[in-house]
């Protein structure tokens, strides 16, 4: 897989977070793609954790924060688990969906907007979450680095 660098651009605040969020986004899909489903759910670390984990906690962090508790909406949270009949194709359908909703949110948000849900934890805006799930996005395409790496061989952002 040829190595992707990150998006460079020199933009306002919302911009340049929307751009790197999505851009690990893509990241993780492509870490998926050409994987088969037996493989992506083979968990090879300790942890438990696969591809297909992975794909699955992403969009289930998001729909938590943005969904859940900045917008307050009563959404379900989709399971993060990897089951047996679990596949490539629907976990990363399960993402882009996700994508499309929580952009939506975004969109018409100002990131000075504080959480309607934030639950027993102390109070957070729009802009803390965003940058919260970067920061988790980051760290998991690492993870998914190695694991694909370990599986095929193959590098690449």
């Amino acid at each position: 897989m040829p190595d992707q660098k990150p998006p460079r651009l020199e933009s306002g605040e919302r911009e340049t977070v929307q751009a790197l969020i999505q851009y690990q986004r893509d990241s993780m899909v492509r870490k998926v793609t050409g994987v088969n489903d037996t493989a992506a759910r083979r968990p090879l670390v300790d942890s438990g954790t696969s591809l297909l984990w992975l794909i699955r906690h992403m969009a289930q962090a998001e729909i938590l924060w943005v969904l859940h508790r900045f917008a307050g909406q009563r959404v379900g949270l989709p399971d993060d688990r990897v089951r047996p009949d679990d596949t490539v194709a629907a976990a990363v359908e399960l993402y882009r969906h996700t994508w499309a909703q929580v952009d939506a949110v975004v969109a018409i948000a100002s990131l000075e907007e504080s959480c309607r849900n934030p639950g027993d934890a102390p109070p957070v805006n729009l802009r803390w979450v965003l940058m919260h799930l970067l920061e988790e996005r980051a760290r998991h395409a690492g993870h998914a680095d190695i694991i694909r790496e370990s599986i095929d061989g193959d590098t690449g952002r």
